[in-house]
């Protein structure tokens, strides 16, 4: 099922009015996202410093593609909370994101209000090759930065799941060797509990931890020189997130619900540590 009329604004060339209406946007929900993480809520970030570091300081003609687990409706932006003041108000270093058409586009202010914030609409169920996807290769490919739910909805019952290939598209089609950096969130899902009213709670615990940037270039370069598909390419670039992902949940886990001591931790296991 394709976009619906008016869903689509993104412009060619963005306007003026446009720049400045993004700008407040971004800065408000950028404000809003510092304190209602580390105020309002406890925020324990480990190795955040690496996710800082892609997003202000890497070079900024390679991609950034950030993937996490989906818990809450409040993720996307709230975990943005987590950057330096700096770096979250500098709208033209920020990403874009894949959301979901039905969702979040269904009104003309939903639809001015999220492209602002720069959401992509995309429609789950049309597969990989679609405009919203297309608009996010080409943002990757001008060296920005796409964060995605490789998930691709709220996952209620935080079971395992299957995760969607779009994400392996995004990898696989940028033309520079992509900065991918995955994380691993809990308790978002009782800062924004997933049932009615769904209003937002205070004095929450949210943990995060942040994992090493994850290599494709040796990988894609195999896969090309042995003729793999398109398509046995972006099962191959989404199952190793998926093996990453595995991984950061049992550590987030442990970390959250004090199965583990965070000083214990070493620095081969997990990189150093940045806690907010």
């Amino acid at each position: 099922m394709p976009l619906e009329k008016g869903q689509w604004i993104f412009p060619a060339k963005p306007s003026r009015m446009f720049t400045v209406g993004g700008w407040v946007v971004n800065t408000g929900v950028a404000v809003f996202c510092q304190l209602f993480l580390k105020w309002f809520n406890r925020f324990n970030g480990h190795n955040v410093n690496i996710f800082e570091e892609a997003v202000a300081n890497r070079d900024r003609s390679r991609p950034l593609v950030t993937v996490c687990n989906h818990t809450s409706c409040l993720d996307e932006p709230l975990l943005g909370g987590s950057l330096k003041w700096k770096t979250i108000l500098d709208r033209t270093g920020m990403r874009v994101t894949p959301a979901a058409h039905d969702i979040l586009f269904t009104k003309k202010f939903h639809t001015w209000f999220f492209s602002l914030g720069k959401c992509v609409p995309v429609v789950r169920g049309d597969g990989v090759y679609q405009k919203g996807m297309d608009y996010c290769v080409d943002y990757l490919n001008q060296g920005g930065w796409v964060h995605i739910f490789p998930e691709g909805k709220v996952n209620l019952t935080k079971d395992d799941m299957r995760l969607k290939w779009g994400v392996g598209r995004l990898i696989a089609e940028c033309k520079v060797d992509p900065l991918v950096v995955p994380f691993w969130h809990t308790g978002m899902d009782e800062l924004l509990p997933n049932k009615w009213p769904y209003i937002p709670r205070i004095g929450k615990t949210v943990t995060m931890l942040v994992g090493k940037p994850v290599q494709f270039q040796d990988v894609l370069r195999q896969l090309r020189e042995e003729n793999k598909t398109p398509v046995e390419i972006r099962k191959k670039i989404t199952d190793m997130i998926q093996e990453e992902f595995v991984k950061l949940k049992a550590k987030t886990e442990a970390l959250h619900y004090g199965k583990i001591n965070k000083d214990r931790i070493t620095n081969s296991d997990m990189g150093s540590q940045h806690n907010s």
